[in-house]
């Protein structure tokens, strides 16, 4: 079994959460080095978490010949230009989502990644409905619902209702790039059970003066079979619907309520919804950090999330960013 060793960008609540106990529960990957955006917390992270090797600069941790694949826990506003150094000095990249600040830059991670088919590149996955994801996919090929005819995607919270709370890094644009709220996260998830989007008309407002990223969207979208879906994304909302997509079909509903992680389905000769029973041998669950080294050792890409896969979500928050801002529909794909 080949060594996988690791260094890390951004060690920041996800990588320590997430990723770091993850890569160390594999055999052979170890976490060699670490580099934070300053040399204190650098310095703190590498102490706190048992790892040798620190360094100042970014550029310099890409360049140790000691490491094999980097991870990226930053913010999206560098992860285009770290991801391609890490590439051209052959190095596997894992990177944080939303995958860029722009779909320029997703476009341009994804030329980079074709230009090196010998390295694997993944980004982490919206891990919205892991546990019954494959279930939800099976209902769907089956005709549970009939015909697509109309769905809705809720993503509305107060996480922002105090304007008098520090700016979150999500509301800056020249940190979180066009992404808005928590679009990305909820459309990737949605794209895996249905067709990505034709048309888009959104609307946005901004309530926090200091913001450059929206506090409230609403989109309204078209899919190729002329099925339409309605988006509502707040961080202002008390008591909102919390997190969660409902398919509406000819013969029944299906519904994801990502809050409390249940799958719910009915038929329309049915009074109401009910849970859907999947089998613990059934569930899927975390394994970003496995498949990535299982991509790297095997040569086969991961299939959540790959950077063709990023580039489709970039494509439609950049979509609906253009629709907020000119007040106009917008088709896709996107011929520029």
């Amino acid at each position: 079994m080949n060594p996988v060793r690791i260094g890390i960008v951004g060690l920041g609540k996800n990588s320590r959460d997430r990723h770091l106990p993850g890569f160390r529960a594999i055999k052979a990957v170890e976490i060699i080095s670490v580099c934070n955006r300053s040399q204190e917390s650098t310095e703190r992270a590498a102490e706190q978490f048992a790892i040798p090797k620190t360094f100042d600069t970014w550029q310099e941790l890409i360049c140790d010949d000691d490491i094999s694949a980097v991870m990226i826990g930053t913010w999206p506003y560098v992860h285009c230009p770290i991801t391609l150094a890490a590439l051209e000095h052959g190095k596997h990249v894992l990177t944080e989502a939303r995958m860029a600040s722009s779909l320029v830059e997703a476009r341009r991670m994804l030329d980079a990644s074709n230009a090196h088919p010998e390295l694997i590149t993944q980004v982490v996955p919206s891990p919205l409905g892991f546990r019954a994801g494959s279930r939800l996919r099976q209902m769907m090929s089956d005709g549970y619902i009939g015909e697509l005819r109309e769905f809705v995607v809720h993503g509305a919270n107060a996480d922002f209702a105090n304007s008098d709370a520090p700016l979150h890094w999500r509301q800056s644009a020249e940190l979180s790039g066009i992404n808005m709220l928590a679009l990305g996260i909820l459309h990737e998830a949605l794209i895996r059970w249905i067709p990505d989007p034709v048309k888009v008309f959104a609307s946005s407002a901004t309530f926090r003066k200091d913001a450059s990223r929206p506090d409230s969207v609403h989109v309204l979208t078209e899919l190729p079979g002329g099925a339409r879906g309605v988006y509502h994304l707040s961080g202002v909302v008390h008591h909102g619907n919390g997190f969660a997509i409902e398919l509406y079909g000819t013969h029944g509903t299906l519904k994801y309520d990502f809050t409390n992680d249940r799958l719910l389905a009915g038929k329309s000769t049915d009074s109401d919804l009910n849970e859907v029973d999947v089998p613990i041998d059934e569930q899927g669950g975390w394994r970003v950090e496995a498949d990535f080294v299982e991509a790297i050792r095997s040569g086969e890409r991961a299939a959540l999330t790959d950077f063709a896969s990023g580039v489709r979500y970039m494509e439609f928050t950049e979509a609906v960013a253009r629709s907020a801002r000119n007040s106009a529909p917008v088709n896709l794909p996107l011929t520029d």
